[in-house]
């Protein structure tokens, strides 16, 4: 979903809790710094993700494209 731009937000917050989640379950406990326990990709996939909920979608995403075609039903 998150590839083609649908439902971009909500997607990926999920996923950026998902990635802080994976990272304390499995990097955490060797190490709390990430270059320490090899937790770098987990860190960065958490922070692009938060990123992309916060921008939310480009130009090209479905959710752009549905948001152009909704207007006035008369």
């Amino acid at each position: 979903m998150l590839l083609i731009g649908l439902f971009t937000r909500p997607v990926a917050f999920i996923l950026s809790g998902l990635m802080a989640v994976a990272y304390f379950m499995a990097h955490a406990p060797q190490g709390i710094l990430p270059i320490v326990n090899q937790g770098e990709l987990a860190v960065l996939y958490c922070f692009v993700y938060l990123y992309l909920a916060a921008a939310g979608p480009g130009p090209w995403s479905v959710d752009a494209a549905r948001s152009r075609n909704v207007g006035p039903v008369a």
